[in-house]
């Protein structure tokens, strides 16, 4: 045999020892198979109580309704799986050998320390699964919450329930991620929120937009100073609100566009609910020419008031009756003042309305040959 092949014969050897030594380290190759083969099973089995739970109560759900078991265990179903990847990683653990230092003899096998990570991990993810539990239970609160505010008059009460939704969930994962550090992975909570406390007070003021709009939204929800779907004017922003979040409320304006408005700039604005006027006013100037006289502007206000008359949506409340007035004399027209309420407030019955009032007064003056002014001047040639 030649020195080269002798040469690397002896590497390979070294190469085997070193694979042996720092690689399984006393743990035969079948059991590194065992644990992926537990992980698949676990895998599996988490995959399978989850169909078997879903379908569970999907079942009961269609013989017997929404309930409260139906709603657990579909909200369960997928922690179901998570809890089993905890449980495969820690039965994993079990299939391999792992360095004892205090065994006589000694122990030998994979560091200590990987099984310490490894047990810590394994503890993690069952956390996770149990908050993962919780943070889906919060649904079975917000299905019985939008039961309760169905039932009221203000749909304002349907935009709070996501909101509840949200804040619990975000409190579930904040709480646990200092169970996990704190309890399971062995990490300071307090020496890790003093030195993001430092940084907090920077991020606390760039965000105090976001902060103003919060508290924006939360004197929204208790004043309540609109409802979803109510017509509202915010400065230039005129439309039916949408929706009210956390951060901004959306109006959809009239022309079709979807703007959303911060909810800081909402509470430190007038805001008027035109959705909650009890009718809406119209005040028009009708001119007719000074060839009508006196007789024709008398006959035109005694039209005008018999249209109006005859028109149900017209507000005939005697404190809000139709006025109709000879108001002035124009520089080239005789002014009829004409005011009236439409009731029912709808926006779009409110022009219905006004077309038929107009088309009528149209065509009453037609027949009493009443003419409409224009702007005209009329000039006078005096001859020397």
């Amino acid at each position: 045999m030649t020195a080269s092949a002798l040469t690397i014969i002896a590497s390979a050897n070294s190469w085997k020892s070193t694979i042996n030594y720092e690689i399984i380290k006393g743990n035969a190759i079948w059991r590194f198979a065992l644990v992926l083969l537990v992980i698949l099973v676990a895998m599996v089995a988490g995959r399978i109580a989850q169909y078997i739970i879903n379908s569970h109560a999907l079942r009961r759900e269609k013989e017997l309704g929404v309930t409260v078991l139906t709603l657990f265990l579909k909200c369960l179903s997928k922690p179901f799986s998570v809890a089993f990847a905890a449980l495969g990683l820690y039965l994993c653990k079990l299939c391999l050998i792992f360095e004892d230092k205090t065994a006589t003899p000694v122990v030998e096998g994979i560091s200590a320390t990987i099984e310490k990570g490894w047990t810590q991990i394994a503890k993690a993810v069952a956390a996770i699964a149990v908050a993962y539990a919780i943070y889906r239970l919060v649904d079975v609160i917000e299905y019985y919450l939008q039961r309760w505010t169905s039932k009221t008059k203000t749909k304002l009460d349907d935009m709070l329930v996501p909101v509840v939704r949200k804040s619990l969930r975000i409190t579930i994962a904040i709480v646990a991620a200092i169970y996990i550090i704190d309890n399971i992975l062995d990490q300071d909570v307090g020496a890790i929120l003093l030195g993001a406390g430092v940084g907090g007070i920077a991020i606390a003021l760039a965000a105090k937009d976001t902060i103003a709009n919060f508290f924006g939204s939360v004197t929204i929800f208790a004043d309540r100073p609109f409802q979803i779907d109510e017509l509202i004017k915010i400065g230039e922003h005129l439309g039916p609100v949408e929706e009210v979040g956390f951060r901004s409320t959306k109006i959809r304006t009239l022309q079709g566009y979807l703007v959303t408005v911060p909810n800081s700039v909402i509470v430190n604005s007038a805001v008027e609910n035109i959705g909650r006027r009890p009718f809406i006013r119209r005040t028009s100037n009708i001119t007719i020419t000074y060839d009508s006289c006196q007789r024709g502007a008398k006959r035109a206000v005694q039209i005008i008031k018999e249209v109006l008359s005859g028109v149900p949506e017209i507000n005939t409340d005697p404190e809000k009756p139709p006025r109709v007035y000879f108001s002035d004399f124009n520089d080239w027209s005789l002014n009829i003042y004409m005011s009236y309420w439409v009731k029912p407030p709808d926006y779009w019955l409110y022009h219905e309305v006004n077309e038929r009032v107009n088309l009528e007064i149209m065509k009453r003056f037609e027949a009493e040959q009443i003419e409409f002014a224009f702007p005209s001047q009329t000039l006078y040639v005096k001859k020397d």
